[in-house]
């Protein structure tokens, strides 16, 4: 089992930045693809980024590209998502979710470990 914590959320105003991170215990990440989704008020969760375990290439949701950028420390057991120049439609509750998969997936269904949540909220 994979614990994960996420933390960082917070309120920014629009063209800010915040950083969250996510803390995982009862396994190693080191074997783990990481991602990070977000689901707004009244939407289905969405698919912000991934990296798979090895580190390397990246992957983001067409509406963070350039924007966003997630990172991992598997020393530390940490995921980050970096995140710039923030819009009020980032606005949502910010999921950290690691798999055991060979493919990094981009679909809520590929991962199967979560963390509770972190909101984020950015004001126009």
């Amino acid at each position: 089992q994979v614990q994960l914590v996420e933390s960082g959320g917070g309120l920014a105003q629009a063209g800010g930045s915040l950083r969250l991170s996510c803390a995982a215990s009862g396994r190693t990440l080191s074997r783990l693809n990481m991602g990070w989704f977000r689901q707004g008020p009244g939407k289905e969760r969405e698919f912000v980024a991934a990296i798979p375990w090895l580190g390397g290439r990246t992957y983001y949701g067409d509406a963070v590209k350039g924007r966003f950028t997630i990172s991992r420390d598997n020393a530390k057991n940490m995921a980050y998502l970096q995140m710039n120049n923030l819009k009020p439609e980032d606005t949502a509750v910010y999921y950290c979710a690691a798999d055991s998969s060979a493919v990094t997936g981009r679909r809520p269904n590929d991962y199967d470990y979560w963390g509770q949540g972190t909101q984020v909220t950015v004001s126009s």
